[in-house]
C-alpha cells in the first residue's frame, strides 16, 4: 500500500493501451513495489503522489504492457553478440571474406564459431562448404550456423575436431552432405552439426553471466521485459545458463522474467526432481519442456505431407511422433507442460492428433505449445483451435523465409504462418522472435505480422497478405498471448492494478501511423518491475 508516501512512481499524460476492458482510456500509472496499483486519468492518478514519488511527464506518447517474446534462446543470443555475425554476409564471397577479417584477428587454433548466413537471401544462394571455410581461415577451426540452426558448415580443421571423416556414418536424425567422392563437403544437417558443436569449447559460467548482463540492456531498449527461453535448462548448455540465471537472480541482476525451458532429453531428471511448470517467482520460472518433431525449412527437414518443390523426399522427423506422444503424457502427469517444435505439414498434423488423443490432460493448468506451427493445412488449423494448445510462432520469419518457401513449396507455401486463419478459428497465438535465428526487435515481428512485407517494402501487397493481423492482434500475441501461454495472465500482460509493473513507452502510436513504419519503431522507456530499466 503507498499510505502516506504514496507510490514510488507515476507516469501520467500518455496513451496507455492497457488491454484491460475496465481502463481502456487511461493516461495515467501508479506504481508501487513492482506493481501497478492505481490505473486512470492524470487527475485521479497524480492525486496519490506523496513527497517522495517520482512522476513522469509521458508528453502524450503510447505505452504498451512490456513486450514478451516467447521463443528466443537468450543466452545463445547473448553469446552470440560476441561471436562473429554474418547475418549481413551478401554473398559466398562476402561470408569468405569476413570469416578471413576474424581469423586475421584470432590466434592461431583457436575456434570461430559464427552463426546467421542465409544463401536464399543471396543471389547466387550457394551453401559454403570446408573447401571455401579451409581458404578463408586455413590455420582454424571454424564452424557457422545458419540463420535457422538446423544446418551448420565447418571447415577440414572443425571436422577433424568433430571426427567426421569419409567413414563416419549420418548420425540418427542428421544427415552429413558428401561429395562425388564420399568426403564430407562440411554441410552438416539437424543432429549431424551437434558432432563438431559438442567438440567447439564452451564458454565459461563467468562469461555467460557478463554476455546476459549486456544483453539485458539491448533487449529492454527493444522494449522487452520477459523471455520464454527454450531448452536453457539441461542439454550441453543448459546447465551454466541455469546457473548464469539463477547467480543473476541472487543478485538481484535479473532485469528480465525468465521463463526457463527445459531440454526433452532430461524430462526423466526434471520428473525425478518434482520440478513443474511455473515454479519460481516473478523472476525465473520453470518452462515447458521442449522436444523436436522435425527440422527446417531451410535444410529441407522439416517434415511434410508431400517432397518439396526442389528435392526428391519430404523431410524428415527429428523424434518419432510415438516418442514425444509417452514424452507428453509423462510430463504431464507430473504437472510440465510440454513445447513442440513443429515446422511441416506432416508435423503439425501429427501433434495435432497427438494432442486430440490426449485432449483431456493438462486441465486448469499451464498449455501445451507447438513451436512455429510454421506450416499448416487449413483443416488442421480447425483442429488446432478445439485444443488448450497454444500455436507459439515468430512473426519476423514470415518475411525472412520468402523466397525460401516459394522456392521449396510452390503454391503451397500459402500455408505458411497462417496467423489471420488462425486467429480466425480461435487459436491462442503467441509471438516471439527465435533469436538468435532472427533478430529480436519485436517491432519488426509486429510489422511482418500486420504488413506480411519485408522492411523494404517487398512484395507489394504483401506475401499471401490474407494472413496479415492487426496491430492489436500483434501486440497481444507479444504480450498477452506470450503471459498466458506460460500461465502469467493474472500478474502479465495487461496495464492492470495489482499486476506486476512492466510497460514500455514509444516514439510514435503504432495504431496510428501506416503499418509499413511500425518497424522504424523507437522506444523512449522501458520500465521494469515498477523501475526505469531505460531511457533514451
Amino acid at each position: 500500500m503507498e499510505g502516506a508516501v504514496g507510490p514510488e512512481l507515476i507516469l501520467y499524460n500518455g496513451r496507455l493501451h492497457t488491454q484491460d476492458p475496465d481502463s481502456q482510456r487511461a493516461s495515467a500509472a501508479a506504481v508501487a513495489h513492482g506493481r501497478f496499483t492505481a490505473v486512470g486519468d492524470d487527475a485521479e492518478v497524480l492525486e496519490l503522489a506523496g513527497p517522495q514519488t517520482r512522476c513522469i511527464d509521458l508528453e502524450g506518447r503510447r505505452v504498451l504492457p512490456g513486450l514478451i517474446d516467447a521463443h528466443c534462446h537468450l543466452r545463445s543470443w547473448a553469446l552470440s553478440r560476441r561471436r562473429l555475425s554474418l547475418v549481413e554476409a551478401e554473398s559466398l564471397e562476402d561470408l569468405r571474406r569476413r570469416v578471413a577479417a576474424r581469423a586475421a584477428e584470432t590466434e592461431p587454433g583457436a575456434w570461430i564459431v559464427g552463426q546467421g548466413w542465409n544463401e536464399t537471401r543471396w543471389q547466387n544462394p550457394e551453401k559454403p562448404t570446408r573447401k571455401d571455410l579451409d581458404a578463408a581461415a586455413p590455420e582454424h577451426p571454424v564452424f557457422l550456423w545458419r540463420s535457422d540452426c538446423h544446418l551448420a558448415v565447418a571447415n577440414t580443421r572443425a571436422l577433424e575436431a568433430a571426427g567426421i571423416d569419409p567413414e563416419t556414418p549420418d548420425p540418427p536424425q542428421g544427415r552429413i552432405d558428401r561429395d562425388e567422392s564420399g568426403r564430407p563437403t562440411g554441410v552438416l544437417r539437424e543432429l549431424a552439426a551437434n558432432c563438431a558443436r559438442d567438440v567447439v569449447p564452451v564458454p565459461s559460467e563467468e562469461e555467460t553471466v557478463d554476455a546476459l548482463r549486456e544483453g539485458f540492456g539491448a533487449l529492454h531498449r527493444l522494449g522487452l521485459t520477459g523471455v520464454h527461453d527454450h531448452r536453457s535448462m539441461g542439454g550441453s548448455d543448459g546447465q551454466p545458463a541455469f546457473r548464469a540465471y539463477e547467480r543473476l537472480r541472487s543478485a538481484g541482476e535479473l532485469e528480465l522474467r525468465v521463463w526457463m525451458g527445459i531440454n526433452g532429453q532430461r524430462l526423466d531428471d526434471a520428473v525425478a526432481l518434482g520440478l513443474r511448470s511455473g515454479f519460481g517467482d516473478r523472476y525465473l520460472r520453470v518452462g515447458h519442456v521442449k522436444f523436436f518433431a522435425d527440422g527446417s525449412l531451410g535444410a529441407r527437414t522439416a517434415w511434410m505431407l508431400e517432397p518439396y518443390e526442389d528435392a526428391d523426399d519430404a523431410g524428415m522427423p527429428i523424434t518419432p511422433m510415438e516418442e514425444i506422444a509417452e514424452a507428453v503424457r509423462k510430463a504431464d502427469a507430473a504437472g510440465l507442460a510440454v513445447a513442440v517444435h513443429g515446422i511441416g505439414t506432416r508435423t503439425n498434423r501429427e501433434l495435432v492428433t497427438l494432442f486430440e488423443e490426449q485432449a483431456s490432460l493438462n486441465p486448469g493448468r499451464i498449455p501445451h505449445r507447438i513451436e512455429h506451427a510454421q506450416i499448416m493445412r487449413p483443416a488442421d488449423v480447425e483442429r488446432l483451435s478445439r485444443l488448450p494448445v497454444v500455436a507459439s510462432a515468430q512473426p519476423i520469419h514470415v518475411t525472412d523465409d520468402v523466397p525460401l518457401s516459394d522456392v521449396a513449396l510452390g503454391d503451397r507455401a500459402r500455408f505458411c504462418y497462417p496467423f489471420r486463419h488462425m486467429l480466425d478459428a480461435g487459436v491462442h497465438l503467441a509471438f516471439g522472435s527465435d533469436a538468435p535465428v532472427a533478430d529480436p526487435n519485436p517491432f519488426w515481428g509486429m510489422h511482418a505480422a500486420v504488413t506480411r512485407q519485408k522492411r523494404d517494402g517487398t512484395p507489394a501487397g504483401g506475401w499471401y497478405p490474407e494472413q496479415r493481423v492487426s496491430v492489436a492482434e500483434a501486440v497481444w500475441g507479444f504480450t498477452m498471448g506470450a503471459a498466458l501461454a506460460s500461465g502469467q495472465g493474472a500478474d502479465l500482460g495487461t496495464i492492470s492494478p495489482g499486476k506486476l509493473a512492466d510497460l514500455v513507452v514509444l516514439d510514435r502510436d503504432i495504431f496510428a501511423i501506416e503499418p509499413a513504419g511500425i518497424h522504424k519503431t523507437q522506444v523512449i522507456m522501458t520500465v521494469f518491475d515498477g523501475r526505469v530499466v531505460y531511457e533514451a
